[in-house]
C-alpha cells in the first residue's frame, strides 16, 4: 500500500508536538483555520474509546488564491490537512497532505503549485 501524505514520526509527547506544529506552519506562511479533537469526536459521537488524535486544517492564503484562480473545484481539497496522534511507543505521528497526490494529481496544471506547497509541508515536518 502507498504512503498517504507526507509522514514524520517524532520522539516527542503528543501535546509538545501538537503545540510546535502552529509555530512551524507559520514560518512557512501557513495558519491553522480548523482544528478537529477525533478522540473527543468519536467520544461524543459513537461513545467509542481512540487514541488521542487530531486534525488541523492549515492554509497558506497566498498558494490557495493563485491555485483557486486556476481551478475553483480545488476548494474541495482544501485546506491541507495535517494529521497528528499518538502512537503506541508513547512518541507522535504527524502526516501531513501531500498536494501532488491531491490537487497535482486531479488537475496537473496546478502541479507547480503544488510542488512548492509541497516542499513548504515538508520543512514543517522536518522543523518538528
Amino acid at each position: 500500500m502507498a504512503d498517504i501524505g507526507m509522514r514524520k514520526k517524532v520522539a516527542k509527547g503528543f501535546d509538545e508536538v501538537l503545540a510546535r506544529i502552529p509555530e512551524a506552519l507559520q514560518a512557512e506562511g501557513f495558519g491553522v483555520l480548523t482544528r478537529i479533537d477525533v478522540k473527543e469526536t468519536l467520544k461524543q459521537k459513537l461513545g467509542v474509546e481512540f487514541r488521542r488524535y487530531q486534525i488541523l486544517g492549515a492554509c497558506n492564503p497566498r498558494y490557495a488564491h493563485q491555485a483557486l484562480g486556476a481551478e475553483l473545484g480545488v476548494g474541495a481539497m482544501l485546506p491541507c490537512s495535517i494529521a497528528v496522534w499518538e502512537d503506541d511507543t508513547g512518541g507522535t505521528t504527524v502526516n501531513a497532505v501531500d498536494p501532488l497526490q491531491t490537487i497535482a494529481a486531479a488537475d496537473p496544471a496546478l502541479a507547480p503549485i503544488a510542488t512548492e506547497v509541497r516542499a513548504r509541508l515538508a520543512r514543517v515536518l522536518e522543523a518538528l
